[in-house]
């Protein structure tokens, strides 16, 4: 069983207890959920969930199709690394002293291109978009600074198709329901 790391991206509208309902599948199977991110979509109305799993190519083709025979679910879809275009925020607290003190987190500010978002008496925050590995090297660099908190959001993605596949899902049932009503 060769595990790799996919993406799935969950498209439906925004309703309670949908995302029990997914993540009820994951459980299940027995996978653990790597990273999960829901927000609204590029269409109105509909949301999209982006999950990211270890797991085989049966095990993510079998768990995509049966998120989509939920009934609140349009489309459901996965991806591999090199089919999408993807980053995750991370956001790391350190003692304003650290910053002050001496250059070295400005040094590894610029060194990560990351961005400075506060500065007070008490506490720096410092922000970073990027790949996982790139969130991680700073905050291995952080750590003996004396990081206070530290927060990675989920991954956020889009594929490298020039359009969603989502458009063409619901273009197709608007001119299903034309035809229909025409009859």
């Amino acid at each position: 069983m060769n595990k790799k790391l996919y993406t799935i991206n969950v498209y439906s509208e925004n309703m309670a207890g949908l995302l029990n309902q997914v993540t009820t599948i994951f459980t299940r199977r027995q996978l653990n959920i790597e990273t999960l991110s829901v927000s609204a979509s590029s269409i109105e109305g509909i949301h999209k969930y982006t999950i990211t799993v270890h797991t085989d190519a049966s095990t993510i083709e079998k768990v995509t199709k049966q998120i989509e025979k939920r009934i609140d679910v349009m489309q459901a879809h996965y991806y591999t690394d090199d089919q999408i275009i993807f980053q995750e925020v991370a956001l790391y607290k350190v003692p304003a002293l650290s910053l002050l003190g001496s250059n070295q987190v400005e040094k590894l500010v610029r060194k990560h291109n990351a961005r400075i978002l506060e500065v007070n008496q008490t506490y720096a925050v410092i922000e970073l978009t990027g790949h996982p590995e790139e969130t991680q090297a700073l905050y291995d660099e952080l750590m003996p600074m004396g990081l206070w908190q530290f927060v990675r959001s989920g991954r956020i993605a889009i594929t490298k198709s020039p359009v969603e596949r989502l458009s063409n899902f619901l273009a197709l049932v608007e001119s299903r329901k034309g035809k229909n009503g025409a009859e």
